[in-house]
C-alpha cells in the first residue's frame, strides 16, 4: 500500500507541477504591482487559467495522499520515496515543456533516482 501511496503523490506532483507551469506560461505577464488592487488582479487571472485550477488540484491530491502515507509510513521513508518527481520533471521538462536541460540537471535527477532505488532494498 506504501508504494501505492508514493505512485500517486509522484504522479499528482509531477502533473500538478507541469500543469501549473503551462497555466503560467499562457497567462503570460501580469503587470499589476504590490497594491491590493494589483494583487486581486493578478488572483482574477489565475482563478481563470483553468491549468492553474487544474495544477492546484492535482497538487492538493497528492497532498492529501501524502498525509495518508505519513500515517503508515516513516517520514524517512515517505519524503525520499517521493522524490522521483524530481526524475519525472526532469524529463517532461525537455519533452513536453521543450526545455533545455542541462547535463548537470540529468546527473542530480539520476543521483536522486539511485538515492530513491536504494529504498526497496530491505
Amino acid at each position: 500500500m506504501k508504494w501505492t501511496y508514493v505512485a500517486i503523490i509522484v504522479f499528482c506532483n509531477t502533473l500538478g507541477d507541469l500543469l501549473n507551469t503551462v497555466g503560467m506560461r499562457h497567462n503570460g505577464v501580469v503587470h499589476t504591482g504590490v497594491t491590493p488592487r494589483g494583487i486581486a488582479r493578478f488572483v482574477a487571472a489565475l482563478v481563470r487559467n483553468r491549468f492553474v485550477l487544474a495544477g492546484i488540484g492535482s497538487n492538493a491530491v497528492s497532498f492529501f495522499a501524502l498525509i495518508r502515507l505519513l500515517r503508515i509510513a516513516d517520514v524517512s521513508f515517505a519524503i525520499p520515496a517521493t522524490a522521483g518527481t524530481f526524475v519525472l520533471e526532469a524529463v517532461l521538462a525537455k519533452v513536453v515543456l521543450r526545455e533545455d536541460v542541462r547535463w548537470q540537471r540529468w546527473l542530480g535527477a539520476m543521483v536522486i533516482a539511485l538515492g530513491v532505488g536504494l529504498l526497496v532494498l530491505p
